[in-house]
């Protein structure tokens, strides 16, 4: 009864995911849904400003936070492991809902892009963005990264495979393209507001701070391997070239392995 509880569990901070993060797209795209990055409620200039960052920060603070490894190891001691990444998944949802639903509008216009030939070149980057990001998480494992696999495991009362070092498709160009995928789709947009402006810098900081602390518990877990991949593949814009798993990565490849490139439990 327990491990079915766990796994419903699971399967409801993996629905409540799939909710919030639709949602989030239309959000910033700005179309679709009752509320958008440029609607609702107005306060002044600076308030919002203030609000809007404190949002931000709140999401920082959560989302890197919990996926620290020694958060986690303090966590584990409250939450079973085999709910730990559906609790942090459930956690991430809710202040993304929190963000979404208190996000002050700051409607002055950065730029406009009139010509239907540009807006629509805007608009498909916009779903090329969020087409890698969905995309990534298939190559990393998507059920892993959303904690499916961990309860499922625990439900079979099966041992939970390692993460193992893996380079291929998107990781051979770059080191992060789930974070890359974001960073398209943040800036992708043919009406750039002072509100939209804020949320796309401040998330794009946030991703910097974010790649950078999740390398080095990537370096920590798994040494001289990663720092070798490092070198050879850029961290966010493929401008080095494809770079090609070394024989002993490439080996050593197993179907279904979460990509250590983008470790599910610390991004």
């Amino acid at each position: 009864m327990k491990r079915a509880l766990t796994l419903t569990y699971g399967i409801i901070c993996y629905l409540v995911f799939l909710v919030v993060f639709s949602y989030s797209v239309a959000f910033i795209g700005g179309f679709g849904v009752p509320k958008t990055i440029d609607s609702g409620t107005e306060t002044g200039f600076w308030t919002a400003i203030l609000i809007n960052t404190g949002l931000l920060g709140l999401f920082a603070i959560q989302h890197s936070g919990m996926a620290r490894t020694g958060f986690k190891k303090w966590w584990t001691g409250i939450v079973p492991e085999s709910m730990e990444r559906s609790t942090y998944v459930l956690f991430a949802s809710g202040v993304l809902a929190v963000v979404m639903w208190q996000w002050r509008p700051l409607p002055a216009t950065i730029w406009e892009v009139d010509a239907v030939w540009a807006r629509n070149a805007l608009w498909a980057s916009f779903g090329l963005g969020w087409l890698i990001v969905l995309g990534t998480t298939f190559i990393i494992s998507h059920w892993h990264l959303f904690g499916l696999k961990q309860v499922h495991a625990h439900y079979k009362d099966k041992p939970l495979a390692e993460p193992r070092f893996q380079v291929r498709s998107l990781y051979q160009y770059v080191r992060h393209p789930l974070y890359l995928g974001f960073l398209i789709a943040f800036w992708s947009t043919p009406h750039m507001t002072v509100g939209h402006l804020l949320f796309a810098g401040g998330a794009s900081g946030y991703i910097l701070i974010g790649a950078l602390l999740e390398e080095r518990d990537l370096l920590a877990r798994f040494g001289e391997r990663y720092r070798r991949y490092r070198e050879r593949v850029p961290m966010l814009l493929p401008l080095a070239g494809r770079a090609r798993p070394a024989p002993s990565q490439a080996s050593s490849n197993r179907a279904g392995a979460p990509q250590t490139s983008a470790d599910p439990d610390t991004a």
